[in-house]
């Protein structure tokens, strides 16, 4: 059983390689840097070096597999130029789906995000179902994740594509060298316990179970259907006050005023745009993200996928666990 990986590296990724790994896949991976992933990367593997705009790379890394599994995405919060993001996440989705149909894979499981199908007003949770535009998507990322997915679904209806889409919510736990602007929050929190918080929320979900929900997807999944690997919903404090207790940290007191969080995202920006910051903490984009309850439900995955997540302390107390293991809380 061959399978072709992009975004092995990544925290979803090296999590799901794993799993292809037990179940006995041969697995073959496009990576940028072939050193970096041999230090992240233990399972057994072939590497092939290239990027999602290398033709040639994709057709070798293609080459004799049944299977494809396509994470790779350029995730950045800030981003100077949205057309080298659009690159990657547009066009670099475009040529692998284009190269995996002159290949003959059999299946492919596309990561999109739940960022595609934004939020309800009242803060209840959003099904696969919710209605969204382009217009509606806030940062430059969610653009190109929209639009990504939307060139995925045209080509399983014109073209035969025989993708399934699977949406993961917030990945949390081990692994997550980066780390991910999520695990960055989880991190701050152990170390400081929080203390500062927005009235947001998101839904949080074991990286291991968004994984498995990959391989279920291949399996079991509906060419063309998307399917929401999620978790727990929970407020930002819940989640900060949960990560607080797990290191003995004295837990989030203050909520920020979202005027104090709109000056924090000029400044932000302000500053990355001077190049006086590389990656800004806030940004105006994440400032709007956060005025709004990001919660969403794995009905649908639990139901004809056989997905189940397990509770969010869980994910919570194996990130900081691997975070100490990398000496990264001090």
């Amino acid at each position: 059983m061959n399978v072709m990986i992009t975004g092995a590296t990544g925290l979803i990724g090296s999590r799901l390689v794993k799993i292809l790994s037990r179940q006995g896949f041969a697995i073959k991976a496009l990576v940028r840097d072939i050193d970096r992933a041999q230090q992240l990367i233990k399972e057994p593997i072939e590497f092939i070096r290239g990027d999602l705009t290398n033709e040639a790379a994709l057709e070798e890394a293609l080459r004799g597999c049944r299977y494809l599994f396509h994470l790779a995405a350029d995730y950045r919060l800030w981003v100077p130029d949205p057309e080298v993001m659009n690159r990657t996440n547009i066009e670099g989705t475009r040529l692998v789906m284009q190269k995996a149909l002159q290949a003959g894979v059999e299946r492919i499981v596309y990561t999109s995000s739940v960022c595609v199908l934004g939020c309800n007003e009242d803060g209840s949770p959003v099904d696969e179902e919710a209605a969204s535009t382009v217009a509606d998507m806030i940062s430059p990322y969610k653009k190109s994740k929209f639009l990504a997915e939307k060139l995925v679904m045209d080509m399983v209806r014109d073209k035969g594509l025989p993708a399934v889409i699977v949406n993961p919510s917030t990945p949390v736990g081990p692994g997550d060298s980066r780390p991910t602007p999520t695990g960055t929050m989880v991190l701050n929190a152990a170390r400081d316990g929080g203390m500062f918080y927005a009235d947001t929320g998101l839904n949080v979900a074991h990286v291991d179970d968004i994984a498995q929900g990959h391989l279920l997807a291949l399996q079991k999944g509906e060419v063309g259907r998307r399917y929401i690997l999620g978790g727990e919903n929970l407020s930002l404090r819940e989640l900060f006050a949960m990560t607080a207790r797990i290191t003995d940290r004295p837990g989030p007191k203050f909520m920020v005023p979202q005027a104090m969080m709109y000056l924090a995202g000029f400044t932000g920006e302000l500053l990355a745009r001077m190049g006086f910051l590389k990656n800004p903490v806030a940004t105006m984009d994440s400032v709007r993200m956060a005025s709004k309850k990001m919660y969403y439900s794995s009905e649908r995955a639990e139901r004809e996928l056989g997905y189940t997540h397990r509770p969010a302390i869980e994910a919570v107390q194996d990130a900081v666990c691997w975070f100490k293991e990398q000496q990264m809380l001090s």
